[in-house]
């Protein structure tokens, strides 16, 4: 797994920030954020196997899948407890992880976290993405041309289905760390509803709306996401919850710590 790393030297005091892309994406569109945030702490953007300059899996990983991938990458370096940020498919990699690794995050912030219900389709999800195309910076399409283009379209499709076979409404209500959720007033992926829902049956929830975001708040809005993730850093530092890891059963698509290991993620920063 390739990561990028930036920010001041790891101490006590500083917090550690892991940004979990989404579907097709690379850290790349993070990178706004990421150079945001470096200068509160270190941060980590790696890209999820098969994606970005990571290496491909025999197959297309399911969202545990990828989320014990990242939890091996998280053991690996030593990373934890992480405050996670994750946009679309990525918050709901890290959903995963808060259920079945608690341990590894000092809280999660899901932004713009999918699927909705109301559309667990292939066509509902490609015609939503469309309509978010033309709300985002010009500048997002070529990094998404690209990102995708690396992916390929067996990845592509096999996540997605992955993705909308999970079941988020069954998790949500079991993610114990303190979660913070975002969403972009403009986001015609997660419509307010869905975000709304996910924010009464996870226990404690936070929920807050950028007006003028759309789906990728964190390539669109990074200043806005940022001093909302440091307000919530602060209320998280003040009320720190003791958490087990859950030994649940992994799902197929999942990898082994061992081929974890096996991988030898690298970091470039």
């Amino acid at each position: 797994m390739h990561a990028e790393v930036l920010g001041v030297k790891p101490a006590e005091g500083n917090p550690v920030f892991v940004l979990v892309h989404g579907l097709g994406m690379s850290s790349l569109y993070f990178m706004p954020m990421a150079r945001r945030l470096a200068r509160h702490g270190k941060v980590y953007v790696p890209d999820l196997p098969g994606f970005g300059r990571s290496s491909k899996p025999g197959h297309p990983l399911s969202i545990p899948g990828l989320a014990d991938a990242l939890a091996g990458w998280l053991e690996l370096h030593q990373l934890g407890p992480a405050l996670l940020i994750g946009n679309s498919l990525g918050a709901q990699v890290i959903m995963d992880l808060a259920v079945r690794y608690p341990r590894r995050l000092a809280g999660a912030v899901l932004v713009s976290p999918t699927v909705d219900p109301a559309a667990r389709s292939i066509v509902a999800q490609t015609l939503r993405l469309i309509a978010d195309v033309w709300k985002e910076p010009p500048s997002l399409y070529w990094i998404g041309l690209a990102d995708y283009w690396r992916a390929g379209f067996r990845t592509m499709l096999h996540t997605l289905r992955h993705a909308l076979a999970d079941p988020v409404l069954d998790k949500l209500p079991r993610i114990g760390v303190p979660t913070l959720l975002v969403r972009g007033g403009r986001d015609p992926i997660v419509p307010q509803a869905w975000i709304e829902q996910a924010a009464r049956l996870i226990p404690g929830a936070r929920l807050a709306v950028l007006p003028g975001a759309a789906h990728a708040v964190n390539y669109n809005s990074p200043d806005a996401l940022v001093d909302l993730v440091l307000g919530f850093m602060g209320e998280v530092a003040s009320s720190p919850v003791q958490l087990q890891d859950k030994q649940l059963p992994s799902d197929p698509g999942s990898m082994s710590a061992r081929n974890l290991i096996a991988m030898q993620p690298g970091n470039a920063g």
